[in-house]
């Protein structure tokens, strides 16, 4: 089976879609030590299978990198902006539409001359589906969509007019695609919104169960310390987690620190709130911290927290839940997958800062409960390693677009 597959974004670019997408390459080019789960999962599978990604480059040169025997990358230059790796603007979009449609065009034309692809594999309804979608109208190539997050609309208040104009396209192309794939419940549940008779089939991020552990004997409580590893923007809710923690702090009997890694546009806000709070030396902000350095700081947290206005299903949540820590987020999207409340963590609203302070301060006193929860935490995150999301989409693109 002959796969293409459309993201543009692809570490360093992106964000959770990105990291899936490297995920799941490594799954089918059999380079992972990630194999924990049951069938459906890549064992055996890995020889049957060519995967071709076109995404997006950081630099400015055209670049094609092989992962293994049977996983090629096409980076095609957008004239990204560096300062800007993890947010994708309308521009960038735009540009990767454009340049990734005449590079498929001119490659499609190379590759007829071997086998042609069996299905295109398409991250995002837009761009990506609609590129599909022509793909599959000139060339006959079928094609699936997986739904992340702000290809949904309704999904980023950000984009609500740009949604409104986009409907009837995001409609479209779900109706022409053989398969639509959400990344969670709370997705597919907002999907329905837009097209409440499309049929979906529902297939959750995995986590790298790894990389990512537990060391649970290895952590000092002095202080507690709280995580957060998103983009630094309105909808990820930063902001109301710092007017919790400023009130937190001031109530709490044991320190308590809070670790912010991430970039994003509301950066130079936060700093700014964080020192009229007067809680600079309790905050810190870390910036954009390369992948392969993220375990050794979820292991060094006590508790994750993620205040988003709306999420798909979080990869940095997920990587909370391997490492071993509770959880404290906001009851959207994925998150409901992922939590129970009062088993492994908590369901805050962001918006009323005295109840979310009082759940930071509840929890940073009670060492016994935030052992028990990241316990709880790693055996979720045992069930989903990467080897099975990446055989079931294995088994959806071979099988399941077959009439």
């Amino acid at each position: 089976m002959k796969i293409l597959f459309l993201n543009y974004e692809y570490p360093p670019l992106g964000g959770g879609a990105g990291v899936a997408t490297e995920a799941l390459l490594k799954e089918w080019a059999g380079s992972s030590a990630n194999t924990t789960s049951e069938e459906p999962s890549m064992n055996g599978k890995v020889s049957d299978i060519e995967v071709h990604l076109v995404t997006a480059a950081v630099g400015t040169a055209l670049e094609h990198i092989r992962v293994g025997k049977n996983v090629y990358i096409h980076r095609i230059p957008i004239g990204k902006n560096p300062k800007k790796l993890h947010s994708q603007s309308l521009r960038d979009i735009f540009v990767y539409t454009v340049k990734g449609w005449f590079f498929l065009q001119m490659f499609l034309r190379h590759e007829k001359k071997k086998q042609p692809f069996d299905v295109t594999l398409a991250f995002f309804t837009v761009p990506c589906g609609f590129i599909a979608y022509l793909l599959k109208l000139f060339y006959g190539i079928p094609y699936v969509v997986s739904l992340r997050g702000a290809d949904v609309p309704g999904f980023s208040e950000k984009y609500d007019t740009l949604y409104f104009f986009l409907k009837p396209l995001v409609r479209f192309l779900w109706k022409r695609a053989e398969k639509v794939i959400p990344n969670s419940i709370g997705i597919r549940d907002l999907a329905l919104r837009t097209s409440p008779k499309q049929s979906m089939t529902i297939i959750e991020n995995g986590v790298d169960t790894v990389s990512f552990v537990s060391k649970d004997g290895e952590r000092s409580f002095d202080p507690i310390i709280f995580l957060s590893t998103s983009r630094l923007t309105l909808r990820k809710g930063i902001h109301h987690l710092v007017e919790a923690f400023a009130v937190a702090v001031q109530h709490a009997t044991v320190p308590m620190e809070l670790h912010l890694i991430g970039e994003g546009e509301q950066k130079e806000m936060l700093e700014a709130r964080v020192a009229i709070l007067g809680i600079a030396d309790q905050v810190k902000f870390l910036g954009r911290v390369e992948r392969y350095l993220l375990p050794q700081f979820y292991q060094k947290a006590h508790v994750f927290v993620l205040p988003s206005k709306n999420e798909g299903m979080s990869n940095a949540a997920l990587e909370a839940l391997a490492s071993g820590l509770p959880l404290i987020v906001s009851g959207t999207g994925g998150m409901q997958e992922l939590v129970t409340d009062g088993v492994n963590g908590f369901f805050v609203d962001p918006e009323l800062t005295a109840p979310f302070a009082e759940t930071l301060v509840s929890l940073a006193q009670h060492r016994e409960s935030i052992i028990a929860f990241g316990a709880e935490s790693r055996h979720r995150a045992e069930e989903r390693g990467w080897d099975k999301v990446a055989g079931r989409f294995h088994d959806i693109l071979e099988y399941g677009i077959k009439k």
